[in-house]
């Protein structure tokens, strides 16, 4: 690391740091601790009841504290990052932003302890009495040899899993790397040749991991600063290193480079020279994974062998060797099963889901998250990218049925398909709720016409819709363009194998659907001429001509466009006979919960008739979701107190509402903080008859049903699912432009639920 680095880059890392507030840790109660009552059972007297059920059974610490899910990252400071030794008190950013990562990826609870020790023995003796605090420990940047000791000793003693991240993540990720490469060499572990320069921790447990993984002893030749090590060396050996020494008179890099399929670099820059690369075997797999300067940079060695397949260490590189992909994960299926351990088998199974997951389709989150890159699997791509959300349900749930396997898990699981859904629900916020959602789309196979079919997104929908659901997709676009950003996306999906297209340049339906269109349209001002034109440029018009003419069930517009432009063609088309839009409904996912929020686009400034539709299509919708409605009518009225604007049409609707029998909860005119406050609502009216909060906000104007959508989705973090367009019969919905891919496959599962199935 350079020691005057450029003021910018240096002053916005510094301020990252500083503010708004210092460091990057916080700890936040998990229960609330409003009254006299919390505090009771927070602490004394309530307290000693956890406490003797944990003296009764150890494992109970698991459920009455935060040890199931807590990790500490102990570094002394003596190995840190390119930095050397700097001491404990310097390392603790690196450990704070250790622990960030485990939160972030895997939602695992994490304290950094920098330790003030430099003797092995007795930092280990440390170590182990903090095992009544935390479930796991991630050793952290403790230099070689004392790393071994540390970890032998710690290992040996305690009886929760302990990981040397610079060691066993690295040799993982590594390991997962060499997996794909050698499949893409068509080379096998038990045939190649490696060479490894760097003697340190993270080499010698790459090798090991290589040698379990198939790997000969006799075939790995391992250098460091005084050259090769070989058998009678001295200068520098300790029984790590000497487990790999050669039987050899040869001495250097430049002795032992020749015909190497596989150059493994965790030592310093340039240390690999073209001419070595020249020499190795034909398709070399070279991972020069010194930071920041590799071994050699990836232009020099592709200048001499353009089939190379090469990893680094550095994020401006293909296939950057992230032990991100790895910690988080396996200490995540660690904890969840109560390991004692992290075993050999674990961490096999650790390389093989990364690995896996590399040849698997890209997620779009993945793509979204680095735009512009290539993620295909090849030579530019063998492990996954560290912000791809399946990792935690693929890896974790490896490890995790590995452990039980292996006999070390104390809390072994009961279900392990439901706990990778569980996994995979907290990664993406909207599994869970979606889940009887999908249940009942299950039960048809519903044809899903997509508008705008050539837009990336819903490509990426398409492909998890036919890997996910029993729908078939239909795609409005030119063939030749959704083929090409198939195939440049990664996807498997291929026009008319996997799914059918619409062509807009030249369909043979085209008189068909101008002709339906015309015959619908021909007393409102639409000409023949006109009728050709929209059904040539017009795909929103095209979906929905088919599913009128039942060539498709729903339609899904509106990745790009405004609502009500979509809305037009969806009504002309489609709202005949009892079918018209009766509001868009949102819903929210929240921290907290579920909120849905209606009507956000279709009635501007709605009726009473409108806003008492929107509640009734509200509430069956909510239901679809497994959830009992309970609907608050918002107004910047409360109860009557104003006698004019939102707040008598929603006391109109409220009366519409209450002229007959109703199968939900509904309550109003009141504010926004009456409806989510029981509270208050009680002292404002009380004999108001909803009970607890509000899950549905209606509102009076589409301003303020915008509005606070808008407001969740970028201040609250809420995750939306829809618009849903109530009052079409599942015909057709219309999305906004910020939608996802993942929202499109939720929209998918709405529109593939038969009508019959909600009403």
């Amino acid at each position: 690391m350079s020691d005057s680095p450029s003021d910018a880059p240096r002053q916005a890392a510094l301020d990252y740091h500083e503010f708004p507030k210092p460091g990057k840790l916080e700890i936040r109660a998990t229960k609330p601790l409003a009254n006299g009552r919390d505090l009771s059972r927070a602490y004394s007297p309530g307290v000693a009841e956890a406490c003797l059920e944990i003296r009764d059974d150890p494992l109970n610490a698991a459920r009455y504290t935060a040890r199931g899910n807590l990790v500490a990252v102990v570094s002394n400071g003596t190995a840190v990052l390119g930095l050397g030794n700097i001491g404990a008190l310097a390392s603790k950013p690196v450990m704070e932003g250790k622990a960030v990562l485990f939160k972030k990826f895997a939602n695992i609870d994490c304290f950094d302890i920098e330790l003030n020790e430099s003797d092995p023995e007795k930092l280990a003796d440390i170590v182990c009495a903090l095992e009544p605090t935390f479930g796991a420990i991630n050793l952290e940047d403790i230099k070689a040899p004392d790393c071994f000791v540390v970890e032998k000793i710690c290992r040996e003693r305690m009886n929760i899993p302990v990981f040397h991240d610079d060691q066993h993540g690295t040799a993982i990720v590594v390991s997962a790397a060499a997996t794909n490469a050698l499949l893409l060499a068509e080379k096998r572990f038990e045939d190649v040749k490696v060479v490894s320069t760097g003697g340190g921790a993270a080499g010698i447990a790459c090798l090991n991991m290589l040698l379990k993984l198939g790997v000969k002893r006799e075939n790995v030749w391992l250098c460091d600063i005084h050259g090769l090590v070989y058998e009678g060396r001295e200068v520098d050996m300790n029984p790590h290193k000497a487990a790999f020494a050669q039987a050899s008179d040869k001495r250097t890099l430049d002795d032992v480079i020749d015909g190497a399929d596989l150059f493994l670099g965790l030592s310093g820059p340039n240390v690999l020279k073209p001419e070595h690369v020249q020499r190795m075997a034909a398709r070399p797999i070279i991972f020069a994974l010194a930071n920041p300067n590799p071994e050699i940079m990836p232009d020099a060695a592709r200048a001499v062998a353009p089939d190379a397949i090469i990893a680094t260490g550095r994020s401006d590189f293909p296939n950057q060797v992230n032990n991100v992909l790895c910690f988080p994960f396996i200490f995540r299926g660690a904890l969840d099963v109560g390991a004692t351990e992290i075993n050999d088998e674990m961490q096999i199974a650790c390389v093989e889901g990364i690995a896996a997951l590399a040849r698997a389709t890209t997620s779009a989150e993945a793509a979204a998250a680095y735009r512009g890159e290539q993620l295909t699997f090849g030579p530019d791509y063998l492990i996954p990218k560290a912000f791809d959300p399946r990792l935690s349900g693929v890896v974790a749930t490896a490890v995790a049925k590995a452990a039980m396997e292996t006999g070390v898990a104390v809390r072994p699981l009961e279900d392990v398909a439901e706990y990778k859904r569980k996994l995979d629900a907290s990664v993406f916020k909207s599994a869970l709720l979606m889940r009887p959602v999908f249940e009942a789309a299950a039960t048809a196979s519903r044809r899903i016409v997509f508008a705008e079919g050539e837009d990336e997104r819903v490509l990426r929908a398409a492909q998890a819709i036919l890997e996910e659901t029993t729908e078939t997709p239909i795609l409005i676009g030119r063939p030749e363009v959704i083929e090409m950003r198939c195939e440049r996306m990664g996807l498997e999906i291929r026009p008319d194998r996997d799914f059918n297209i619409v062509n807009p340049e030249n369909d043979p339906r085209y008189r068909d659907y101008w002709e339906s269109y015309h015959h619908l349209m021909a007393r409102r001002g639409v000409t023949p001429d006109l009728a050709r034109a929209i059904m040539r440029t017009n795909s929103t018009a095209i979906g929905a001509v088919m599913v009128h003419r039942d060539e498709a069930d729903s339609l899904i517009c509106g990745t790009f466009g405004e609502f009500r432009w979509h809305l037009n063609y969806v009504t002309q088309v489609l709202g005949r006979g009892a079918l018209r839009p009766h509001g868009a409904l949102s819903l929210m996912i929240l921290e907290d919960g579920p909120l849905f929020i209606a009507d956000t686009h279709v009635h501007t400034r709605p009726s009473p008739e409108q806003l008492a539709e929107t509640a009734i299509a509200a509430a069956r919708h909510v239901k679809r979701f497994g959830i009992t409605p309970n609907i608050a009518m918002c107004s910047q009225s409360q109860f009557g107190n104003q006698a004019e604007g939102s707040g008598q049409r929603l006391r109109d609707a409220i009366a519409l509402l209450d002229a007959q029998p109703r199968d939900f909860c509904y309550e109003g005119e009141m504010n926004v903080d009456a409806a989510l406050d029981p509270e208050l609502r009680a002292r404002l009216l009380p004999d108001n008859r909803m009970k607890g909060a509000a899950n549905v906000l209606i509102f009076g104007h589409a301003d303020a049903a915008s509005a606070t959508r808008n407001i969740l989705k970028m201040k609250a973090g809420g995750l939306e699912v829809g618009p849903i367009l109530m009052g079409m019969g599942n015909r057709a919905h219309i999305v906004t432009p910020s939608i996802t891919a993942r929202g499109l496959l939720n929209m998918a599962a709405i529109a593939g639920t038969p009508v019959a199935q909600y009403g």
